[in-house]
């Protein structure tokens, strides 16, 4: 450990009551299917509330693809009890249908009947509903419907004075600490994707007929032999449009600018396509991304914004609020997609990177390897004798880890201070034991179940799915919280209503409105 990683730990350690102040929220997506294991064709049920206004009931691209949210919770323990309640309530009204309990997609139907996700005929609606009317042109509904975990993370805006972050006011050092703590996580993040990676497999379907360099492992399922995660690869969301936003930054105003000029510069396919066809929006614009959304990283500075505001705006105005860490596989041996121990390793992982030392990237190369070493760990993580590049230099992966899970530890003890108890400190060890072993890793473990059952990855994950489903079932929630849930679904129906009657402009309109209020950044916040 470094001088200044040292004292920053030991300012961290004095005023340890500040951890207890982090907070964390899950947005954990999972496609709605029927008994038989196929993507569900049916509207968003109702009694889910309006997929426009629910906070916690959503759907992302597909109609099918439910979006379950958490609000921002103190404590893991809180966290995921009000994941597994918004389940319990998700499955009392889903009418015998089932969550797909893993990240690569069930049995899809041809790409002109993937549904697309609606949210009524309100101007903020259907704008919501262009831009996968877009993503649809642009990338193809079938990739679309993969799913992951994304999960939320935020320190007390009094940490980053402690941990020495440049700026003359909180947000400025508030920015700096975020942006610090995206760099190291970039650097770092190889890691998350051996220990949680959990999608080396996949139906032979799911790739349309396309070349691919995956083995069969039966007449169904496509695997790579020692992949953690396909999601994460470039058989994933994988768009060449974006490969010139560089995913390594070194601080606010250089990520604004560059995201920014993609949300307003043409993109010559997209110019292609066109906007409109047969009198009908098709996609909101022909620039390289149709809204800052588009963007895909496994790590996003975020900021909330107000209705019609634009994320940009939002953060060149107010900073960085919380990161979005977007690269977590669901679990699909949990009946939520996440376990409290995976969570609390996040949570211990990202206090890591946000008070270790986070040099900048200012050679290029660095920010290339790291990029490598993550594409490397996702197709072949697990293969013997793999090597990442450290600084430029070779070392081997499970040593590699091992380092950095001694350097977690001092963070997961003083988070276990903070909070009591043993928890974290447990949810670190608990990680060495795949480095040793890489059969353990939870990639490692479903080839295992696969080739065991003899079950094509379409048999096993429905099999998974029903018997999650079953387990939830059978702890229904109590009535006070299920009628809770119920009125709140209610409620946003009720307000998908008043927002339809409320437009008084036409949809050409909102939407040139909308592309208006984007405005180009202008911070300058300090690097970190």
């Amino acid at each position: 450990m470094t001088d200044i990683s040292a004292r920053r730990l030991a300012r961290l350690d004095a005023n340890r009551d500040l951890l207890t102040r982090t907070l964390r929220g899950i947005e954990k997506e999972g496609l709605r299917i029927d008994a038989g294991g196929q993507l569900a064709r049916t509207p968003h049920p109702a009694a889910l509330g309006s997929a426009l206004t629910n906070e916690h009931v959503t759907t992302d691209y597909s109609e099918a693809l439910l979006e379950l949210i958490t609000g921002t919770q103190d404590n893991v323990a809180g966290l995921i009890g009000e994941l597994e309640d918004i389940h319990r309530f998700v499955y009392a009204n889903l009418d015998g249908e089932l969550i797909w309990n893993q990240s690569m997609p069930a049995a899809l139907p041809d790409e002109a009947h993937i549904p697309i996700a609606w949210y009524g005929t309100s101007n903020t609606g259907m704008l919501k509903h262009v831009y996968r009317r877009g993503l649809a042109h642009r990338y193809g509904k079938t990739m679309q419907c993969i799913a992951g975990v994304h999960y939320n993370f935020s320190l007390d805006d009094r940490i980053w004075s402690l941990l020495e972050q440049p700026g003359a006011t909180d947000q400025e050092r508030r920015s700096a600490g975020y942006i610090s703590l995206i760099r190291n996580f970039t650097r770092y993040s190889w890691l998350l994707m051996y220990l949680f990676g959990a999608a080396p497999a996949l139906s032979k379907d799911f790739l349309r007929g396309r070349e691919h360099p995956l083995q069969s492992l039966d007449g169904d399922t496509l695997y790579l032999p020692h992949a953690t995660s396909l999601r994460m690869g470039d058989l994933g969301y994988h768009n060449p449009a974006q490969s010139q936003l560089k995913p390594c930054y070194n601080d606010l105003s250089t990520f604004l600018q560059r995201l920014y000029a993609a949300v307003t510069m043409p993109w010559p396919a997209y110019e292609a396509i066109g906007t409109h066809r047969d009198g009908e929006w098709i996609q909101l614009n022909t620039n390289i991304l149709q809204i800052e959304n588009e963007y895909y990283s496994s790590i996003r500075p975020k900021r909330a914004t107000g209705r019609c505001e634009r994320p940009i705006t939002a953060l060149a105005e107010r900073g960085v609020q919380y990161v979005e860490v977007r690269c977590l596989d669901i679990d699909p041996f949990e009946p939520v997609g996440i376990a409290a121990q995976t969570a609390r390793f996040v949570d211990a992982f990202l206090l890591f990177c946000a008070t270790t030392d986070s040099p900048y990237f200012d050679d290029a190369g660095f920010c290339s390897n790291s990029a490598s070493n993550f594409n490397r760990v996702v197709n072949e993580g697990r293969k013997p004798g793999l090597e990442l590049l450290r600084e430029g230099a070779p070392i081997a992966l499970p040593l590699w880890g091992k380092e950095l899970l001694d350097r977690i530890v001092p963070y997961a003890e003083l988070l276990d201070a903070a909070y009591g108890g043993q928890a974290y400190r447990q949810a670190v060890a608990a990680q060495a034991g795949k480095l040793d072993e890489p059969q353990s890793t939870p990639s490692a473990r479903l080839l295992d179940e696969l080739k065991r059952n003899g079950a094509s990855f379409l048999e096993y994950t429905l099999a998974q799915s029903r018997g999650h489903a079953q387990s939830l079932l059978d702890t229904p929630l109590g009535a006070d919280k299920a009628a809770s849930y119920a009125d709140k679904a209610r409620a946003s129906l009720a307000e998908q209503a008043a927002i339809e009657a409320g437009d008084t402009i036409d949809f050409e309109t909102y939407v040139s409105r909308y592309h208006q209020a984007l405005k180009p950044p202008s911070c300058a916040v300090p690097r970190a």
